[in-house]
C-alpha cells in the first residue's frame, strides 16, 4: 500500500476540481494505473467496461464483490486518488445501495459514482423520484462514514434511449440537490449541450466523457466550464484493438503484427519501481 493516506487523496481530489479542467483516465487493472500514474495524470478513474471485458465479462455483469476487490487493487496500485465507477450501486433497495456504497468507500476510493441505469432492458432508468432517492441514499451512506469521499450523481438518459437533455438536467439538478457533489451525463456530443449542462450544474463541477469520435478539443471543453474529462473504456478498447489485430494475423501464420511501442524493458524498469 503506497504510504499516502486516503485522507490526503481525497482532499487532492476535491481541490482538482476547483481549479482549471483536468483529464481524469480510465485503467483497469492495476497495471494500466501505474502507467497512467508514470505518465503524469494527478487523479485515476476505474472503468466498470474496461475492467469487465478484462474477465471475459459483458460490461454490468460483474457482482458487487469482485468490483469491490477491484477497486482496492487500482486504489493500492499507486498513490493517485481513485474515483470509482460504481454503475448503480449494486443493489435496487435502498438499505442495498447505502451498505455497498459504504462499502465502496472502505476500499480508500476518493470518489464514486451513482448512475440512473436499472440494468433492466424493460426498464432502463430508474423512475424520477426513485432515483433521486438512491443518490440522498448514498450521500448519506458517505457522510456517515467520516470521510470526504465525492459523490458524483450520472444521468444515463444517453446511453439508455432516452436522450432528451430536458430531462437529464432536470435529474442532474435534482441530484445535486440530493448530495451529488459533481455530475456526470455520458454521452453529450456537442458544445451546445455540454454548455447547457454546464450551466445548469452551477456551482457544481461537471464531468464530460471523450472518445475516439468526440471533436471537441481539451481547450474548448475548458472554455465552456467543464471541470474534468474521463474517457471511459476508450483506453481499454485501444488495447483490445491491438491485441486483436495481432491476434488475427498470427492466426494467418504472420508474425509482424505485434505493435513495439512499449518495450519489455520498459514495463519490468516501470512496475518493479513501484
Amino acid at each position: 500500500m503506497n504510504s499516502i493516506d486516503f485522507a490526503e487523496r481525497r482532499a487532492a481530489f476535491r481541490r482538482l476540481h476547483a481549479t482549471a479542467c483536468f483529464v481524469i483516465p480510465n485503467p483497469w487493472d492495476a497495471g494500466s494505473a501505474k502507467w497512467l500514474a508514470h505518465a503524469g495524470f494527478k487523479a485515476l478513474a476505474s472503468t466498470s467496461s474496461g475492467y469487465a471485458f478484462s474477465r471475459g465479462k459483458a460490461d454490468g455483469d460483474v457482482g458487487v464483490d469482485e468490483m469491490l476487490a477491484h477497486l482496492a487493487e487500482l486504489v493500492a496500485a499507486t498513490p493517485l486518488p481513485v474515483n470509482a465507477d460504481f454503475e448503480n450501486g449494486h443493489a435496487r433497495d435502498l438499505d442495498g445501495l447505502a451498505a455497498n456504497v459504504r462499502r465502496c468507500v472502505d476500499t480508500g476510493v476518493a470518489g464514486l459514482s451513482i448512475e440512473d441505469a436499472t440494468g433492466d432492458a424493460t426498464q432502463p432508468l430508474y423512475d424520477f423520484d426513485e432515483a433521486v432517492a438512491r443518490m440522498r441514499t448514498a450521500r448519506r451512506a458517505i457522510d456517515a462514514s467520516g470521510a470526504d469521499v465525492m459523490l458524483i450523481g450520472r444521468a444515463d438518459g444517453f446511453f439508455h434511449g432516452q436522450p432528451d437533455l430536458g430531462e437529464i438536467i432536470r435529474r442532474l439538478r435534482a441530484y445535486a440537490e440530493a448530495g451529488a457533489d459533481c455530475l456526470y451525463a455520458p454521452g453529450l456530443s456537442t458544445r451546445e449541450q455540454v454548455k447547457a449542462v454546464v450551466d445548469a450544474a452551477v456551482p457544481k463541477p461537471v464531468n464530460v466523457l471523450m472518445g475516439p469520435a468526440s471533436a471537441i478539443p481539451l481547450a474548448d471543453m475548458a472554455a465552456l466550464g467543464v471541470r474534468r474529462i474521463s474517457v471511459g473504456g476508450a483506453l481499454a478498447l485501444s488495447a483490445w484493438s491491438g491485441f486483436a489485430q495481432a491476434a488475427s494475423r498470427l492466426a494467418e501464420g504472420r508474425f509482424d503484427g505485434f505493435g513495439h511501442g512499449v518495450t519489455h524493458a520498459q514495463l519490468g524498469q516501470l512496475f518493479a519501481a513501484s
